[in-house]
């Protein structure tokens, strides 16, 4: 079975040589999305992890519409961020998108540096 590239024109274009999902059976595996809007590729909220993170969210949602999938279908995500200090504010946006659960795995990592020097990026897996 050959794997599907998932594209979506509601999320931002890929910023290097990866694909912004693919799909391999009845797995998505969705790469890491920053806050940067669709239709331009500006950063979000700069210095804003409130707005950077529901960018992030909205940017994960349209990639797995784009390949059938919704945030329910969600298994896994990995979250990256510059200041674990921002951890409560992250967890509870990224929360509020997945409504009462169940939640999917995940792991919450602080990092030195994301692209374009944003303040969170998440990645996730999603199957139907």
């Amino acid at each position: 079975m050959a794997n599907v590239i998932i594209n979506s024109p509601e999320a931002p274009a890929p910023i290097g040589p990866y694909s912004q999902a693919v799909q391999a059976g009845n797995t998505i595996y969705v790469s890491g999305q920053i806050a940067l809007d669709a239709s331009g590729g500006q950063l979000v909220g700069e210095g804003d992890v409130q707005a950077q993170t529901h960018q992030v969210m909205r940017n994960l949602q349209a990639v797995l519409a784009a390949g059938g999938y919704a945030l329910p279908d969600v298994v896994k995500c990995s979250i990256f961020v510059k200041d674990l200090g921002h951890f409560g504010v992250i967890n509870e946006i990224y929360g509020s998108y997945f409504g009462q659960g169940p939640y999917p795995a995940r792991e919450t990592v602080e990092v030195s540096r994301l692209p374009k020097d944003v303040l969170v990026e998440i990645s996730c897996i999603a199957v139907k």
